[in-house]
């Protein structure tokens, strides 16, 4: 069965079930399947973070902080009681083939596998995945495959407790990086974060995207000590924007470290371009955002 047409079987199941079996899944239970919990959002995903804690990663001398480049993700959109999934797994080169092949065994399908960066140490891989179904079905499946990697799945409740994140962490101008930008960061364990939205509505096999499943431009700075930061992130494009934003990226020093998809039956057609930089943290805000004057944006 194709995809789009096993999402109008779901989209068909979520609307003649009766009122009482249409109620929202029981995250709790979804949680225990995946074996770690997650955080319902204000739009409904019910998300799970699964950062690479365990991993030290480092690129031109600069420590990755988890947050900043090795934070993978699990997200369930609810429909009725089924759920749409969508994740970005993060994995070392020997992780990739085994997660992936009980993750196709198990009937999670895999749309993307690539890079971020360039010349960190060790390599990092990020495997896209997707399914669709009873929620708890797929977190067990999703369950299975983690189980092959390193991925730490102890949940913050349950284990030391974490520091919590502050603006006092980050060691440079954030007023002037919001105001180069044109939008608002949040500090978050020591990296300071930008998630800004497109202006589409962006579909999956008919199906709208939330900005919380990963549809929206991810900016990450991380400071590196005297008023620099290291940036990384997400630019969501569409096909027209791709060659402006990299020149406007090129131009003022941002690195392009990875151009691709990470979804199949998205529309519009989406292109996702990974950067890097270290530098003054206002000046490469200032090249962000002449990149960002390229991209059809939500109002911010």
């Amino acid at each position: 069965m194709s995809r789009p047409i096993r999402w109008a079987v779901l989209i068909a199941a979520a609307t003649i079930v009766t009122p009482s079996l249409a109620a929202s899944p029981d995250w709790s239970q979804v949680g225990r399947a995946l074996g770690k919990g997650g955080t319902t959002l204000a739009d409904g995903v019910y998300r799970v973070g699964l950062p690479r804690t365990d991993l030290k990663v480092s690129l031109d001398g600069v420590s990755l902080k988890p947050g900043f480049a090795l934070g993978g993700w699990i997200a369930f959109d609810p429909m009725g009681s089924q759920a749409m999934v969508m994740g970005d797994i993060v994995l070392t080169q020997n992780e990739v083939n085994p997660v992936m092949k009980k993750l196709e065994e198990s009937g999670i399908e895999i749309t993307a596998l690539h890079n971020h960066l360039l010349r960190a140490e060790p390599m990092t891989l990020y495997m896209h995945v997707s399914g669709q179904g009873d929620p708890v079905t797929l977190a067990t499946a999703l369950h299975a495959g983690l189980a092959l990697s390193k991925t730490p799945m102890e949940s913050a409740a349950s284990g030391a407790v974490q520091p919590q994140a502050s603006s006092q962490q980050i060691d440079f101008d954030t007023a002037a990086v919001d105001q180069a930008i044109g939008h608002k960061g949040k500090a978050n364990g020591g990296v300071y974060q930008f998630t800004i939205p497109r202006a589409e509505t962006i579909t999956d096999s008919g199906m709208a995207v939330p900005v919380s499943m990963g549809t929206a431009i991810a900016i990450n700075f991380q400071p590196t000590g005297g008023g620099k930061a290291a940036i990384t992130g997400d630019f969501v494009l569409i096909a027209s924007e791709v060659n402006p934003v990299l020149k406007a990226m090129q131009d003022s020093g941002i690195e392009i470290t990875a151009l691709h998809s990470h979804m199949i039956d998205e529309q519009p057609r989406l292109f996702f371009m990974h950067f890097w930089a270290n530098d003054d943290a206002a000046k490469l805000a200032r090249g962000l955002k002449a990149a960002l004057d390229k991209m059809n944006l939500a109002n911010s």
